[in-house]
């Protein structure tokens, strides 16, 4: 099986000066001309996909959009994929118009608290691990021979290198992957070897020269409507 982790493009929460908490918001501009970018490039790299899954939060289902337009293929929507906190402890979604807000530790801090204490049934780091882990198995029985897409989150892609790397509850593995960036493993049966495979981490050539592009336009429409572009400090 060929699997590939994509992060969903930079929706309005990934925001530097957003404030407005733990929302399940969809992409911003640029955010949709990352997605864009991403569904030309990919068919020139992977040629062909058998199957897309994508988290049920609106960034990442705006994401995969892309994706599923450049291959005729539907996706697949599971709650398994959506960020850390976003579930309760038993696995099913938040409603995506009340989100609890996070608490104001690492989950890996206290793997087996809630990471959303202020409501009741929240998940722990460890629930979500358990849940991300469940999506893996889950895609080794259905897709052994097959090439898997699943449109995520930041959070998923860690949880997803400590299941397979087997990192204990108290440690977690700190995988900074970009907006749209491509995370592809590969599983492959071996009687003497370990069966996972990295080939690379948070690709991201489809993004070449996007974000300067997307910079440069702002800069311009800024100056047209009388707003002063940024200074350097």
């Amino acid at each position: 099986m060929h699997l590939y982790l994509i992060r969903h493009g930079q929706s309005y929460v990934n925001l530097k000066d957003w404030q407005g908490g733990n929302q399940d918001t969809g992409l911003t501009e640029l955010g949709h001309r990352q997605a864009a970018a991403l569904g030309v490039w990919m068919p020139t790299e992977i040629k062909n996909i058998d199957v897309i899954y994508a988290s049920t939060m609106q960034r990442a289902r705006e994401t995969s959009a892309y994706v599923a337009a450049a291959y005729g293929v539907d996706v697949i929507a599971d709650d398994r994929l959506r960020e850390i906190g976003n579930n309760r402890a038993d696995h099913t979604a938040w409603p995506s118009d009340d989100l609890p807000e996070y608490s104001d530790y690492w989950g890996s801090e206290r793997p087996f608290a809630s990471v959303t204490p202020d409501r009741e049934g929240g998940e722990s780091l460890m629930h979500f691990r358990t849940r991300v882990g469940s999506f893996i198995e889950d895609m080794v029985e259905r897709h052994r021979d097959e090439v898997v897409v699943a449109v995520c989150h930041g959070g998923v892609i860690e949880l997803v290198f400590d299941h397979i790397f087997n990192v204990g509850p108290f440690r977690r593995c700190e995988v900074w992957c970009k907006n749209t960036g491509i995370t592809r493993f590969e599983y492959v049966e071996h009687p003497r070897r370990e069966a996972w495979r990295l080939h690379y981490h948070s690709r991201a050539d489809h993004l070449q020269g996007i974000e300067s592009a997307f910079e440069v336009a702002k800069i311009g429409r800024d100056l047209d409507t009388g707003s002063q572009p940024p200074t350097a400090d």
